[in-house]
């Protein structure tokens, strides 16, 4: 039996005399009460108030010693302090058993916490333990303390927020100060004086000494306060735009005394015809005036000539700055996705051209200016014959799309036109009325130079096409007309007078109608295009209304040298290529555009477009592209070289119910211009697929000229021969 004694403060007493049996796992492990005297003398040196330059009272100790026996328990004996009683009870144990350790280790783990919670880990794709947390917070006190030395303290005190001083000395002791002085006794203390008490007022570091110190609360007297705020600045942008330079002449001469001469003299006599004029006065007052009427018109007129050519330069730069990135694609931009596509192209829109008053017509022609580029012409008519009514030429350029270059308002509405290659300032026209007049862009006045009347032999139908030709062996310039009355017509320009020569008579082969008396009169075709050779000047193709293509040359006047069976419906252009002489081309409002060998009375290549096709035109920089529109508002791009059956490009150019009426190919750039039915001209640049050019080879360079066109386009012709005479 092992007993263990414990003084009666220990609140497990009882627990622990129980006797011990094998089972149990206690190992009692006797305190001395050195080491319990020595616990409970720090504890309460830790209460005993110390007097400043003094050591503790006598009486402090005597009661620190019966504080010590009480903690001993009733019934401890000093003198047995290590000795153990047995019960009566208690188990008798073997020395090895004795000497056996039973340990047994005391944790800090909260005893109802859980144990057994369990959290599904993603990463580790299994159940994993969760640490639970084992402390366990019986009591939280935050404190409101202030340092009374620190910045926040002199601020409350500032404010009056602080109480006194001997409350502030009651909160930070506490309830300490009535236990030392019932703790400490009243006697004098020996040792001479060692315990004289000094006072805590007399220091002057204590805290009554500083609270007496009242300092003086400073006041914000201005109510000052700085603030500062930063705007934002606007971003900075560069603008820059390039405009063309304008046309530059060397001139130069020889001054010599006789020209020095003659020009003073000229002078001269300026001067005085100008003194006699002023010197002759006429009797009449309405005479004066109308001499000074007659003046003012004079000087008015220079005036306006003068400022409008500087008005005309002026727009254009202002119009140049303010479309300067559709310039800047015209010029430079090049469409580089065209490289992952399977050899299509695109058209990129430019510049729209429209004029207000011409709202209510269509674009009936488009022509491009040979000698200067940027400028091309444009008829306004009507295609709706029970709707006709006046006309209009216009003419743009793409240095100004805002406004037109020159107006020509007309009585009747436009239907074809042509301007002049060697001489740019002469345009043909022909109207529905049945007339054909040439404008001079050089003459200030809006009428033209040149009509036909009746007298003059004038169509009874409406003109569809005009064409400029070389001139003739006087020297007279000449142009072509076709007409709806059958009648191809060479007009002369001699002097002020407009001669007219029937060339040929489109006649039905075999088509007789009754005349007067019993008379058989036959029946005339209606011609609707035609079209020049490039080389022969006698050859040309007219394309009639009842779909036939007929091949006449102005030699033979009274038969045709070839008729074609080209469409079902009527003819609406016909162009020779501009490389090889034996090809052309013909589109109708049957839906299909045909490529012919005027040697062989078949078509060569036949594209249906799925719908009726208004306009169609080779390319002039290669003998294998050509472009069409059609009627549901699609340009359609070809080239042969690339692909025989389909457009290369299929591009929706207008909005939904508005029809194409024209297209034509620019001479130098690589743009095209599409008129329609609503007044619009709408230009757009080719995509570099559209116009591509032969490769160079290794240390080859790449052949250039029309008789490598004419062979690109011999190789594809002759493969197709070679289709048709092989049997099948």
């Amino acid at each position: 039996m092992v007993a263990a004694r414990f003084p009666p403060s220990w609140p497990h007493r009882e627990t622990f005399n129980k006797p011990l049996d094998k089972t149990s796992n206690w190992t009692l492990v006797a305190m001395s009460v050195q080491n319990s005297k020595a616990a409970a003398s720090v504890r309460k040196a830790s209460i005993v108030p110390k007097v400043p330059g003094g050591k503790p009272i006598k009486a402090l100790y005597k009661k620190r010693d019966e504080e010590d026996r009480l903690d001993k328990g009733v019934g401890w004996d000093e003198t047995h302090g290590k000795g153990l009683i047995k019960p009566a009870d208690q188990l008798e144990l073997t020395e090895a058993e004795l000497k056996e350790e039973i340990t047994r280790i005391l944790t800090a783990n909260n005893p109802h916490a859980p144990q057994n919670i369990v959290r599904y880990s993603f990463k580790e794709r299994s159940y994993k333990q969760v640490v639970v947390d084992q402390m366990a917070v019986h009591f939280v006190l935050e404190g409101s303390l202030v340092h009374q030395d620190s910045d926040e303290a002199r601020r409350l005190r500032a404010r009056g927020g602080l109480p006194g001083v001997s409350e502030a000395v009651t909160v930070e002791t506490g309830a300490e100060p009535d236990e030392e002085e019932t703790e400490t006794p009243a006697t004098p203390v020996e040792d001479g004086g060692e315990g004289e008490e000094v006072g805590e007022d007399d220091r002057p570091d204590s805290v009554a000494s500083k609270t007496d110190m009242k300092q003086p609360k400073l006041t914000n007297q201005i109510n000052f306060s700085e603030r500062g705020t930063q705007t934002l600045n606007n971003p900075l942008r560069e603008r820059g735009s390039q405009t063309e330079p304008p046309p530059r002449r060397n001139f130069s001469a020889t001054a010599n005394q006789w020209e020095i001469y003659d020009a003073h003299m000229e002078e001269l006599q300026k001067q005085e015809k100008n003194k006699e004029k002023q010197k002759a006065t006429l009797p009449k007052t309405d005479s004066d005036r109308s001499k000074k009427r007659l003046l003012l018109m004079e000087t008015q007129s220079d005036d306006l000539t003068k400022v409008g050519k500087a008005s005309n330069i002026f727009e254009r730069m202002i119009h140049q700055n303010t479309f300067d990135d559709i310039a800047q694609d015209f010029k430079y931009f090049e469409d580089a996705s065209d490289e992952f596509r399977d050899q299509e192209g695109t058209l990129l829109p430019l510049w729209k051209f429209q004029y207000e008053k011409a709202k209510t017509l269509s674009v009936t022609a488009l022509c491009w200016n040979n000698n200067i580029q940027d400028l091309f012409a444009v008829g306004m008519g009507s295609y709706n014959f029970s709707k006709q009514g006046c006309g209009m030429v216009v003419f743009y350029s793409l240095k100004n799309s805002s406004f037109p270059e020159y107006i020509y308002p007309t009585k009747s509405g436009v239907l074809c036109l042509d301007i002049h290659q060697q001489h740019s300032n002469l345009v043909a026209v022909g109207f529905y009325d049945g007339c054909v007049a040439v404008y001079d862009l050089k003459n200030e006045g809006l009428e033209p130079v040149h009509k036909s009347t009746a007298k003059t032999g004038k169509h009874t139908e409406p003109v569809w096409q005009v064409r400029w030709q070389n001139d003739d062996m006087d020297n007279n310039h000449n142009f072509y007309s076709v007409s709806s009355d059958g009648r191809v017509v060479s007009w002369t320009l001699v002097k002020n007078e407009l001669i007219y020569t029937d060339i040929i008579r489109l006649s039905l082969n075999g088509a007789l109608s009754e005349g007067p008396g019993d008379t058989q009169l036959p029946i005339f075709a209606c011609g609707t295009a035609f079209d020049f050779h490039k080389q022969i000047d006698s050859l040309f193709l007219v394309g009639t209304e009842g779909g036939k293509i007929h091949k006449c040359s102005k030699t033979y006047s009274s038969q045709f040298l070839e008729t074609y069976d080209a469409h079902s419906m009527a003819v609406d252009a016909v162009r020779w290529n501009h490389f090889h002489p034996k090809v052309f081309i013909s589109c109708s409002s049957d839906w299909t555009v045909k490529i012919w060998d005027h040697t062989i009375n078949t078509p060569m290549f036949t594209f249906d477009l799925n719908a009726a096709v208004g306009d169609v035109s080779w390319s002039p920089y290669s003998s294998t592209v050509f472009a069409a529109v059609t009627t549901d508002g699609k340009v359609h791009v070809f080239d042969l070289s690339i692909n025989k059956y389909e457009a290369i490009c299929r591009q929706s150019v207008v909005a939904k119910k508005t029809k194409l009426t024209h297209l034509e190919f620019n001479p130098i750039y690589p743009i095209i211009t599409v008129g329609d039915d609503r007044g619009y001209v709408t230009s757009f640049k080719l995509s570099p697929n559209l116009r591509k050019t032969p490769k160079a080879k290794k240390g080859q360079e790449v052949p250039k000229g029309p008789e490598v066109e004419v062979a690109k386009l011999e190789k594809l012709l002759s493969l197709l021969r070679e289709q048709e005479e092989s049997p099948v």
